[in-house]
Formats: C-alpha cells, sequence, structure tokens
C-alpha cells in the first residue's frame, strides 16, 4: 500500500469522525448501548412496549453520537440526606433522597443537576444512582417530561455523563410503568441533541 493511498484513506477517516464546522466528533455506527437498547424493545419477554407495538418496533430513534455531549462531572454529595416523596406518572410515590450535586461544562459553559437515590436502592446496598433532566429538546425532538440517564456511585468525586446514553421513562411507551417526574429544577437550559429521540421506527 503506498503513502498516498494512506494517507487518503487517513483523510476519509477523519471526515467520518470529525465535523469540522462545528468541532464536534461524531460516531456513525451504532453504539453498543444503542444495540442493547433496541435488544431490550424488542424482546417480548423484558420490552417496555405494549405487545401490539412490538409486533411493529424496528428499532428507536436516537441522535447522531456526539463526543461534545460526554463530560467528566464534579460530584458534591450532599451526605445523609432525607429521603422524600417524589411523584410518579401515576399515583405511586417513589422514596428518594439527593445523593449530591453534579457540576460540569458542556461547550464551554456550566451547570448543576442533582443526582437521586432511592430509599431501595439504599436497602439492597445498589451502588445505582438516577440522574433525571430536562433540556431544551423537550417537547420537541424529545419527549416532553425529560429524560433519565443511569450512573453509579464512584470511588472518588468524579462522574462521567455521557448524555448519549440519555433515554427515555419507559411510562412514554405503556401507561402501566410508573416513573419518577424529572424535578423541575433539574433543567439544563441547552439542547442536548444526544441520546433516545421521541420517536420510534415502525
Amino acid at each position: 500500500m503506498n503513502l498516498n493511498f494512506k494517507l487518503t484513506a487517513v483523510f476519509c477517516v477523519f471526515l467520518v469522525l470529525f465535523n469540522c464546522k462545528e468541532g464536534k466528533r461524531f460516531l456513525t455506527t451504532e453504539s453498543e448501548f444503542q444495540t442493547s437498547l433496541n435488544a431490550l424493545f424488542k424482546d417480548a419477554s423484558r420490552s417496555p412496549l405494549k405487545p401490539e407495538d412490538i409486533k411493529t418496533f424496528k428499532g428507536l430513534s436516537f441522535f447522531p453520537i456526539d463526543s461534545s455531549f460526554v463530560v467528566i462531572s464534579k460530584l458534591k454529595r450532599t451526605n445523609n440526606s432525607d429521603f422524600f416523596q417524589m411523584k410518579t406518572s401515576t399515583t405511586r410515590l417513589s422514596k428518594e433522597r439527593v445523593f449530591g450535586i453534579l457540576s460540569f461544562t458542556i461547550k464551554g459553559l456550566n451547570y448543576n443537576l442533582k443526582v437521586y437515590q432511592s430509599e431501595s436502592s439504599v436497602l439492597e446496598s445498589s451502588d445505582y444512582l438516577l440522574l433525571p433532566y430536562l433540556d431544551a429538546t423537550n417537547g420537541i425532538t424529545t419527549y416532553g417530561g425529560g429524560r433519565y440517564l443511569d450512573l453509579k456511585i464512584p470511588e472518588g468525586d468524579s462522574i462521567w455523563l455521557d448524555f448519549n446514553k440519555s433515554y427515555n421513562p419507559y411510562c412514554v411507551y405503556n401507561e402501566r410503568y410508573s416513573c419518577p417526574i424529572v424535578p423541575r429544577e433539574n433543567h439544563l437550559p441547552i439542547k442536548v441533541d444526544a441520546g433516545v429521540m421521541y420517536n420510534y421506527k415502525n
């Protein structure tokens, strides 16, 4: 393989991965997260979809994966905060507490979001945390009630946030699910064009 051919191949890969105008890095193939989420939705034994919707389901709609929405956040723990009754999409109340405040930067601007821990996670000694959030895409290209990110308690005070892994509450697809309602204060005043969109393909 001659040098010119190698340089051309490298340049083509560079163009696929980077949007020069925006300075963003995009992944054009399906990620592991997208593949596993679609597989879950297609599996009748686990899918949150209604049986009649599974029959026509072809896949969820995702934004192109954008590395500018993968950031490291600083966790300020709110030790021993009280549990409270978080409202859900049904009459059920979910017992949650604010585990901490996440501070991070996206595209040069600083933001803060609260991350939550359920009482059941504490009782089960689970390291699971929930980051529910709202942003400027809600009601346009994403679900109006906001989206979720699943996180784990870190050993230190830093947590990677990959908004490309944002997903819709299951109650979006089936009212039999009881989903925590995103607190209004967990709002990002920007468009998070990453993760799952509102529609799915059928």
